[in-house]
């Protein structure tokens, strides 16, 4: 019996499957997370940069250290944004439609992304769909793994709720592999990828990332997969029901999108 129809019958969500979060020593550990909260408030920064900011909190980490650390999170220090999602050299690479439009309404542009989340004994990936517009989370996803399919099954959940007009991506292989286009394009949604190394194409989700970790993800050091999926749903619900946004007009993001 497959993995999805065992899950059907329990009714269990698939995801679940993955919530075994990576191993590695508790020194690599805290120094990844130490990156990752670099990073994440100043994107801009590589492996020789954020060396001299471990080393300025105590730690001896040397440039080639935090260049191969960062590469194993995934974070590429040439260019301006998290580079977890590679590109594959023979996936159709699409336009970015975004440059100069103006977003006026819900389900005009949707967009998905992954980051790294560190936890207390490991790491994962969150995957998540936000609609531009109301800086709603339409859908999210907690992965151990890097694999396509978390993040199709992302979109399907997001589509389930409405359809956007165009869907920007970044140019990873997740993003690029027919199997993911196809789901775009068989409902009509028109296919938007970012420049290449270019964060602020996909601005609204990078913000969604640094906000999450800031308010739980930092704050609450998750120590297992099922603390983590139980914790970022109760954030999403706060995020999305509860939280005013000044630039919304101190609304929240559901009251913007509806439904």
């Amino acid at each position: 019996m497959s993995l999805r129809r065992q899950c059907e019958l329990l009714n269990i969500d698939r995801s679940r499957h993955y919530y075994v979060p990576k191993e590695e020593s508790p020194l690599r550990l805290q120094l990844k997370r130490e990156i990752d909260m670099i990073y994440t408030e100043h994107p801009d920064k590589g492996s020789r940069r954020i060396a001299k900011d471990l080393q300025g909190l105590g730690y001896d980490a040397g440039r080639d250290l935090v260049r191969v650390l960062m590469q194993e999170m995934g974070i590429e220090a040439l260019y301006a944004k998290p580079n977890l999602s590679k590109r594959h050299s023979s996936h159709k690479i699409y336009p970015y439609l975004l440059r100069g439009v103006e977003i006026v309404r819900p389900n005009q542009v949707w967009s998905t992304d992954i980051t790294y989340v560190p936890m207390r004994q490991g790491f994962m990936y969150l995957t998540a769909v936000i609609d531009w517009w109301s800086r709603c989370v339409l859908s999210w996803r907690v992965s151990n793994t890097l694999n396509g399919e978390f993040c199709r099954e992302v979109v399907k959940e997001a589509l389930k709720k409405g359809k956007p007009e165009i869907f920007n991506t970044d140019q990873g292989s997740q993003y690029t592999s027919p199997e993911f286009i196809e789901i775009l394009l068989k409902v009509g949604i028109s296919v938007s990828m970012d420049g290449r190394g270019r964060a602020l194409d996909n601005v609204f989700i990078e913000r969604l990332w640094r906000t999450v970790k800031y308010e739980d993800i930092y704050l609450k050091d998750y120590e297992s997969g099922k603390d983590l999926h139980n914790g970022i749903r109760e954030y999403f619900l706060y995020y999305n029901e509860e939280r005013l946004h000044s630039s919304l007009g101190y609304k929240t993001p559901r009251s913007i999108y509806g439904g």
